[in-house]
Parts: C-alpha cells; structure tokens; sequence
C-alpha cells in the first residue's frame, strides 16, 4: 500500500468511526466514549498526512507513532463500545474490522 492509498484507507476509518460517534446513546457514558472516539478516530489520518511531508526523518517517526498510538486508543474505545453494549454488534463489526487491520498494518511495518 502506497502513501496516498493509505490516507485515503484512514479518512475513510475517520469517516466510520464518525458513524459510529454520531449512533452512540445520548447517555452519560455514551457521551464520554463518543467523546473520546471522536478525537482519537479522527487524529490518524491528518497526522499521517503530516507525517508524509514532514521536515526530518525525527519529526516524520513522531507523526507516525502519533497516528498509530491514535490508532490504537480508537481500537481500544471501539472494543469498549462492543464490550459494554452501547451499538450491537452488527454496527460495530466492521469498523472494528478495519481498526484492527490498519494497526495490524502499521504494526508489521515497524
């Protein structure tokens, strides 16, 4: 997968994940998560974008690590939404799919 591609594949999951926020209840915890998945599953794709035209090998690794570990607290938030019944899991199934396989990605690429 090449640069643009994978941009585009994380502001697709930024798009999902926004799905996601938008279903989640109008309760207290439901508030707190689609707080939480709104700033994380929307971080990836612009930090990664950065990282492509970054001004040093040191500040291109930063934007990457950035984008993963934003990766992985969205893939984290996403399982606690499954975990605690806030969506069914029909919802859920394949924006976790695609959370799993984009960290599962960036992590063979290290």
């Amino acid at each position: 997968m090449n640069p643009p591609e994978l941009s585009d594949r994380l502001w697709q999951f930024a798009a999902r994940v926004g799905k996601v926020v938008d279903a989640l209840p109008d309760t207290r915890l439901g508030r707190h998560v689609a707080g939480q998945l709104v700033r994380s599953g929307t971080s990836s794709a612009p930090n990664y974008d950065e990282g492509c035209v970054a001004e040093s090998k040191p500040d291109f690794i930063h934007k990457l690590n950035l984008a993963l570990k934003e990766m992985m607290e969205t893939l984290g938030w996403l399982k606690f939404t499954t975990i605690a019944k806030l969506l069914p899991n029909r919802k859920m199934a394949r924006v976790l799919t695609s959370a799993i396989s984009s960290a599962e990605f960036w992590l063979s690429q290290w």
